[in-house]
């Protein structure tokens, strides 16, 4: 099977690391573009019954901690292949799925345990929700 447009969900975990590699090996035997997708999502902090933002500081820390695990992202990709590396604001399983209907992704792959920590154990993981919901096939790295 031929892939032209592959999509690699990247958070930095060791798993995701695994993710590029595999994602990276199937574009340069196939001579699709890789586009490394790394969603971050600045929380937001309930208080009772109204929802806070974290103050600008803070999100500022954490755009700033997103752009390095891109930095990451792109010193793990080899230079022989036809890369872009997108950095977007959102729901992790949400993002991913948008991005890769809106750009006609025809794979999508993503490890299979990501940085979500309690989040995942309360929601769900987001591998398993974009396994779930997504259009392309999906190849979850272990």
């Amino acid at each position: 099977m031929s892939y032209n447009n592959i999509l690699v969900a990247f958070d930095g975990s060791n798993l995701s690391r695994k993710a590029i590699s595999h994602a990276s090996a199937l574009a340069e035997s196939s001579g699709a573009t890789l586009t490394v997708l790394h969603v971050y999502q600045v929380p937001l902090v309930n208080n009772g019954d109204f929802m806070v933002t974290l103050p600008a500081d803070w999100s500022q820390q954490y755009m700033d901690h997103s752009f390095k695990v891109l930095e990451e992202a792109k010193a793990l990709v080899p230079g022989t292949i036809n890369a872009t590396f997108k950095l977007i604001d959102g729901d992790p399983a949400n993002t991913i799925l948008d991005y890769a209907g809106d750009n006609g992704a025809d794979l999508i792959v993503l490890g299979s345990r990501g940085l979500g920590g309690i989040r995942e154990f309360v929601l769900g993981s987001v591998s398993h929700n974009v396994m779930q919901h997504a259009k392309a096939p999906v190849l979850i790295v272990k």
